[in-house]
């Protein structure tokens, strides 16, 4: 699996901890523990990329350390 970078932090309105993959818009996912919200995001980066080549959409390429955070 391509190495995103995952953001993961406590959302007090969502109970839950979140993680998104900047590199791909969209492509978010929680869980009641971060352990649990990583696994999650793992899960929902595999289906972003099959449902972009699937619609003949662009991938980006992950480049590591984000510049813009």
């Amino acid at each position: 699996m391509p190495k995103y970078e995952i953001i993961i932090y406590w959302s007090a309105d969502d109970a839950a901890f979140i993680a998104e993959v900047p590199e791909l818009p969209g492509c978010a996912a929680d869980g009641a523990s971060y352990q649990e919200a990583l696994s999650n995001a793992e899960i929902v980066i595999r289906e972003w990329i099959e449902t972009a080549k699937e619609l003949g959409r662009d991938i980006p390429e992950p480049k590591g350390r984000l510049l813009f955070a």
